[in-house]
């Protein structure tokens, strides 16, 4: 058994995976993943269907054994441990309920596998119904049930084995857009509670950056940035992790590295950077700018000018969609600027200089 290894918040690490790789037939799940998580972290595993988020929650809780690397649960390899003696639970996106159970069976199977006593089966039943608000549906079978009832009985049925460690996988994708705003902020309040261990993971950019303290950006089975949301949006270390966080999406314009190495060329012109790119004159790049570090100059200050190519009003804010040739940039304007704004009108840019990423266009690197 090896001590603590601590994760990158200087926290003990709480899960520590190390070079993990798992195979179905031809299918590479997961390929050398590696990354830690500190204890009472709410952590995030962000990426889209098919990138080995549910593999990498499975292989944590013991469902699956790795092809090679090493699972390490509070410093102890569990690679080859059985699944009880992890103190791991997990809520699938299914809920996987008993459905002739009722809601109090439900919560109260898992105690009774575990031989706890009756009386105090009965106690934790009661608690965990209150604190989920469920007291009063604990006679009722899950399909009377909402989805959001049903999936408040999938968290109280893994909550109430206190756990060390709570996995859940997409486990807000079957709830409309109002239940899943309620139950993320359920899930913070459960997390500052009992102070466990939470990995989540997710598809949805905002599910990510709005729970996770840290986030895992996954891509073909392996992480490809690890950090904070700030981190993460700040500093990516490719082109697929600006493309992923931050909405809407990161600006991306082909460019070519001017000869003085410290400018790029666009479509929208020329623009000079407050460094020197490790990159050749001529190099083919990618220029990165947040819509957020666009804003609209007076003639003589601006960067660049645009005709309007599309409004897109999203209540108090409009993303404004600005066209020249094939370029596209998009800014987003507080909707008492945009309402003055239409179809063809020419908007004067600034950007801040400071903020531009540049990417290699060979391979989507950051070039700092």
């Amino acid at each position: 058994m090896r001590g603590h290894v601590a994760s990158s918040n200087n926290k003990p690490s709480a899960v520590s995976l190390e070079n993990v790789s798992k195979a179905y037939g031809r299918v590479q799940a997961l390929k050398n993943l590696s990354f830690s998580v500190g204890e009472g972290q709410f952590f995030a595993l962000f990426g889209p269907s098919s990138v080995g988020k549910t593999t990498t929650l499975r292989m944590i809780s013991g469902l699956v054994i790795p092809d090679d690397g090493r699972v390490a649960l509070h410093g102890a390899d569990v690679t080859h441990a059985p699944i009880k003696s992890r103190g791991v639970s997990m809520v699938f996106q299914s809920f996987a309920l008993y459905p002739h159970l009722t809601v109090y069976e439900n919560f109260a199977y898992p105690l009774r596998e575990a031989k706890v006593a009756s009386a105090e089966i009965d106690k934790r039943v009661k608690e965990t119904a209150s604190m989920l608000k469920l007291g009063h549906r604990l006679e009722r079978k899950p399909n009377t049930l909402s989805g959001g009832e049903q999936q408040r009985v999938a968290l109280g049925r893994s909550l109430i084995r206190r756990p060390n460690i709570l996995l859940l996988d997409e486990p807000l994708t079957n709830l409309d857009a109002k239940l899943r705003h309620d139950m993320r902020a359920e899930l913070k309040r459960l997390h500052r509670q009992f102070g466990m261990t939470i990995i989540y993971a997710t598809p949805d950019e905002l599910e990510a950056l709005s729970m996770g303290e840290e986030i895992a950006v996954m891509r073909d089975g392996a992480v490809v940035q690890k950090g904070t949301p700030d981190e993460l949006y700040e500093r990516p270390v490719d082109v697929y992790v600006a493309g992923k966080i931050g909405a809407p999406h990161i600006n991306l314009l082909q460019a070519t590295v001017a000869e003085n190495g410290q400018s790029l060329k666009t479509g929208f012109g020329s623009f000079a950077l407050d460094r020197k790119l490790g990159a050749k004159a001529g190099d083919k790049v990618f220029m990165g700018v947040r819509p957020a570090d666009l804003e609209i100059a007076s003639a003589s200050s601006a960067d660049l000018s645009a005709p309007v190519q599309l409004l897109e009003p999203l209540g108090d804010v409009t993303v404004v969609s600005l066209g020249e040739k094939s370029d596209n940039l998009r800014i987003v304007l507080p909707e008492s600027r945009a309402s003055e704004i239409k179809l063809g009108d020419r908007l004067p840019i600034k950007i801040d200089t400071h903020k531009i990423h540049v990417f290699s266009a060979a391979d989507g690197l950051a070039l700092r």
